[in-house]
């Protein structure tokens, strides 16, 4: 008569002492009173079957004996294949593909091949054995795991009847389940970091490590290897003093514990303020914080202790200090500054020493405040301009012959006009008012002025008389007048002539 089958204790016994012990056949048949031939037909078994020590958690006794003793095919193999299971795995992976399919197409191939209930089993003995579960172990007050639920709680605005989605952030300690979650308006990066500010008030401390997923508000860049963070999430982990890190993409098991605490959050939550409608995001975080206090001092099946309960002995205890003041959020954002020697912000221009034209700097607006680094210092800090389309310009980043030019103004250019003499002041003053603007004949102005560095100002403001006598509005006439000796008739008509008169000339008191 054959003998029975072992247990899979035993079965167990053999593979440890055997790959975890490194003992031979005869030594582990001596010392689980077996045969030699016994351990090395189930050593072989396992050799096929690809089991090691140890085993995959996931692999229950009905999984192990099924790789070991697989159901003998009743036809030749050739027409009752094995199917790929790591085909059978990629294909799952794409979207609406199942299982069911994938046997059907597997039968439609192979008329004579294994049922349905066997395609399963032996999918996932493969995935077990192939794509063990790693069990984390959580240390108190090290780690908080965050994210954003799938599902939206709707709020009515009371002046238009406009409903509005809003987004409920959950967040979960891993040693104590502990849970926190509110809901904000999107899940923008303000919104975002605001979240985490308050979850750090409410734990009353602050955890070693925060576990968010991929989402764009904390993550540019996902990578499993170096993750890129947005700057603004690690300027405000840098403020708490803690750590952020990612979980890897596509890797759902990285934030077992948020995950399971959203489908908590949903409902426990959620299901329960299904039918209630809320006017403001206010009354909707009042009504969400009575039914979270309520699921924290709930008792867990299975821990004999609410999740208050074990945050207050295993979590609370080991979290870090808050800072002495919450974290007010900054946006960051790249800019290269343009040759005007300023980067814009929200459709305004700030400026920055000249020094820096075409280089790439970094802005930071928090509050009413815009402030700009390059290399880590900062070199400009201005007051933020509440409208659009403004310019903001500190005259110390400004060039030397830009700041001489943009202290002119149409006083000044009189005065000094003065200076040559009455007939120049005058031809200024009818530059000016020639123009739809008195700036724009600076230019022209200036340039009259600057002709004193080579000629008289008497002869200057002979050229300006003559210049206005036949309505000449330019510095390039009076140098060409200059130039051809054309103000010498001029000199010596009397210099107390009062300048030309015209309804069409301001007069020099409409400047001052």
């Amino acid at each position: 008569m054959p003998t029975g089958r072992l247990s899979m204790r035993r079965i167990r016994d053999v593979l440890r002492l055997k790959y975890a012990q490194g003992m031979s056949d005869r030594a582990i048949a001596a010392s689980l009173g077996l045969g030699k031939g016994t351990v090395g037909a189930y050593l072989g078994r396992a050799r096929t079957a690809g089991l090691t020590w140890p085993l995959p958690g996931a692999l229950s006794d009905d999984d192990i004996e099924l790789l070991l003793f697989p159901a003998a095919p009743s036809v030749p193999d050739g027409e009752r294949p094995v199917p790929d299971w790591s085909l059978v795995d990629r294909e799952l992976r794409r979207p609406a593909v199942t299982r069911a399919l994938l046997w059907e197409e597997y039968r439609a191939a192979h008329p004579f091949g294994f049922g349905y209930a066997w395609f399963c089993e032996h999918y996932e003995a493969w995935k077990g054995r192939v794509r063990p579960t790693m069990r984390q172990t959580h240390i108190g007050g090290e780690k908080v795991f965050v994210d954003f639920a799938g599902d939206t709680v709707d709020v009515i605005d009371p002046a238009t009847g406009e409903i509005r989605a809003m987004k409920l952030f959950v967040a979960a300690m891993g040693a104590s389940n502990y849970t926190y979650a509110e809901a904000v308006t999107s899940e923008s990066l303000e919104d975002w970091i605001g979240a985490h500010v308050r979850m750090f008030a409410f734990l009353r401390g602050v955890p070693k490590v925060v576990v968010p997923d991929n989402l764009k508000s904390a993550v540019f860049k996902a990578d499993r290897f170096d993750p890129g963070l947005n700057r603004t999430y690690a300027e405000m982990a840098s403020h708490y003093g803690t750590a952020i890190l990612p979980a890897r993409p596509y890797k759902p098991r990285d934030k077992a514990k948020v995950e399971v605490a959203v489908q908590v959050a949903q409902r426990w939550i959620l299901a329960r303020l299904r039918n209630l409608r809320f006017f403001s995001l206010a009354d909707l975080n009042a009504a969400i914080r009575r039914l979270l206090d309520e699921l924290n001092v709930r008792v867990m099946r299975g821990y004999g202790a609410s999740r208050a309960d074990l945050f207050a002995t295993i979590d609370r205890p080991n979290l870090q200090p808050l800072p002495p003041e919450p974290y007010t959020f900054a946006r960051w954002k790249r800019a290269r500054v343009a040759p005007d020697y300023h980067v814009e912000v929200d459709s305004s221009w700030y400026s920055v020493p000249f020094g820096l034209i075409r280089q790439e700097v970094d802005v930071r607006v928090c509050g009413a405040v815009v402030e700009i680094f390059h290399k880590g210092q900062r070199v400009a800090s201005h007051p933020r301009c509440p409208g659009r389309r403004s310019h903001v310009t500190v005259p110390e980043h400004m060039p030397s012959s830009h700041r001489r030019h943009a202290e002119w103004t149409p006083a000044r250019v009189l005065a000094q006009a003065e200076k040559l003499g009455p007939s120049v002041a005058a031809f200024c003053e009818a530059v000016m008012a020639d123009r739809p603007h008195p700036e724009q004949g600076f230019r022209s102005c200036l340039g009259v002025l600057a002709l004193a560095k080579s000629h008289e100002p008497a002869r200057i403001d002979a050229a300006c008389r003559r210049g206005l006598s036949i309505r000449a509005r330019s510095v390039a006439s009076i140098r060409s007048i200059l130039k051809n000796g054309l103000d010498t008739a001029f000199l010596e008509e009397d210099p107390e002539q009062l300048p030309l008169q015209h309804p069409n000339i301001r007069g020099q008191g409409y400047y001052h």
